[in-house]
């Protein structure tokens, strides 16, 4: 599937978030995000994409490094997967309880990791709407608002995170993220 670039919004400091339409293991980025749950086990929705594309490797180390927390992320290779790592999310299942803090958590933790390591590019699903169950409007508002946020807050402008792109699938998510980002452009 060839991706499409849908919308963006120009940060500062030369900071970008791009929305894309397309397959996000196919994403040329140095990290792409896997909306995991909480075991690391890999059978559903995109992270079962993710390991199909990819081999075992990925879940062969997410099964040494066990349990992580909702709102919290963790790191592995990428195997033969065009990115350089991929990390894994822990989003929050809906009907579960703070669903909205857990998500705002959750990828708040995502990008953290990503500047940590030092990765220029990221590559984000709509974490926890799917099987999860979260609202897609309620999903895209939160992950495009917290990811302004983070980037607006960063404090170095030459290093860190340069491009971060929420690469969907499926018509009606793709609609909710685009009136989040029609909605959210910052005047600069």
């Amino acid at each position: 599937m060839n991706s499409k670039v849908i919308n963006e919004i120009k940060i500062k400091d030369g900071r970008v978030l791009t929305l894309v339409e397309g397959d996000i293991t196919e994403r040329n980025v140095d990290v792409i995000v896997n909306p995991a749950n909480s075991y690391l086990q890999h059978g559903g929705g995109v992270a079962s994409t993710i390991v199909r594309k990819e081999g075992n490797i990925i879940q062969e180390e997410s099964d040494k490094i066990g349990f992580v927390q909702v709102g919290s992320s963790t790191i592995t290779s990428s195997g033969i997967l065009p990115c350089k790592s991929i990390i894994h999310t822990v989003g929050p299942r809906m009907g579960e309880g703070n669903e909205n803090e857990k998500l705002s958590k959750a990828i708040n933790s995502c990008l953290g990791l990503c500047l940590r390591k030092g990765f220029e590019s990221i590559s984000i699903p709509a974490i926890s709407s799917g099987i999860f169950g979260f609202p897609n409007d309620k999903c895209a508002k939160i992950l495009v608002n917290e990811t302004i946020s983070f980037l607006k807050n960063l404090e170095d402008s030459s290093a860190g995170i340069k491009l971060v792109e929420f690469c969907i699938l499926g018509k009606d998510t793709l609609q909710a993220f685009q009136y989040e980002f029609e909605k959210s452009k910052p005047e600069f």
